[in-house]
């Protein structure tokens, strides 16, 4: 055990790469006749061994972390926003992507109350898949109304500002009609990234100027995703909502969605779009310029705003 054992140093947890039925062989062979379950019973009460999963926090895909500072800051920063957007009455959205879902006869985690378990596919290949779901989600944070757009081509951003610009004609501009400031809050990669010029042209190009919307953006910081409204006041309640119960096609989807509702009184809207994008669109520096940009003088990295055109 000497040499397959690890541990944390700081909180004395200890770790094993053998199972306990390889632990009971090796003591066999020193003539210690012992079973797999004593040995595991052993492990757990003698010293401290436990069944562990993997916990996800070592950030990585990052060479430059931001510093703790810096993340605090931008935490206050986005709360006294918000604060700012709601005493004006302006509207305040959080968007980001949902897990891409198969659609097919496929398993869906968790339970659902039936007679009998749902007979469904042993693997979950791509090729017996009837097609894929990119769920785009816009969460008011004013209304605690949640709007989906269900994409099946690839996440992009354009197809993240088309999303927004659908919100905007079906729900927000009725619902906001003397509003002409938007906030937006997203996290720091995707199709919302903090750094995607493409993002910003969109926004500019489809929400700026065609729908006369001054648009601040505020990006959470990188590694800082779960704080973004939407994770936990819609994306959460749709996925409870579908829980245990196959994805069968994308109209099964689209209701599971529209059925999502909470006792705090949220409900969903979703549409579908089959539009076809294509990845790898550029914007050019001279694009950049040509945009009424301003980025803010806290964290301008993470905070921007766009004004219509002029011209």
């Amino acid at each position: 055990m000497a040499y397959d054992t690890g541990g944390d140093p700081m909180r004395g947890l200890k770790w094993c790469r053998k199972t306990p039925a390889k632990v009971a062989q090796e003591l066999r062979k020193a003539g210690i006749q012992v079973s797999a379950s004593t040995v595991g019973r052993l492990l757990k009460k003698l010293l401290k061994f436990s069944l562990r999963v993997n916990h996800k926090k070592v950030e990585s895909g990052n060479k430059n972390p931001p510093k703790p500072k810096e993340r605090d800051r931008q935490f206050k920063y986005i709360g006294d926003l918000r604060e700012s957007f709601a005493r004006r009455g302006n509207p305040i959205i959080s968007v980001d992507t949902k897990k891409k879902e198969l659609i097919g006869n496929f398993r869906n985690g968790g339970q659902a109350w039936a007679r009998e378990s749902d007979p469904v596919y042993d693997h979950d290949f791509r090729s017996d898949a009837r097609g894929q779901m990119i769920p785009f989600g816009i969460y008011d944070t004013w209304a605690n109304r949640g709007f989906v757009c269900a994409g099946t081509s690839a996440e992009t951003p354009a197809f993240a500002v088309d999303a927004i610009d659908c919100w905007w004609m079906n729900e927000g501009r009725k619902r906001y009609a003397c509003s002409t400031e938007l906030l937006i809050l997203a996290d720091c990669g995707g199709a919302n990234g903090a750094r995607s010029r493409v993002l910003k042209h969109r926004l500019q190009t489809r929400l700026c100027d065609v729908r006369g919307l001054t648009v601040t953006v505020c990006h959470y910081p990188p590694g800082a995703s779960k704080w973004n409204p939407i994770e936990h006041r819609l994306f959460s309640e749709i996925t409870k909502n579908w829980a245990g119960k196959p994805l069968r096609s994308l109209q099964t989807a689209l209701n599971y969605i529209r059925t999502t509702k909470t006792t705090t009184g949220l409900r969903v809207c979703a549409r579908l779009i089959e539009k076809h994008y294509q990845k790898g669109e550029k914007v050019s520096a001279e694009e950049m310029k040509a945009l009424c940009l301003s980025r803010h003088k806290d964290l301008p990295n993470w905070n921007y705003t766009l004004s219509p055109s002029t011209s």
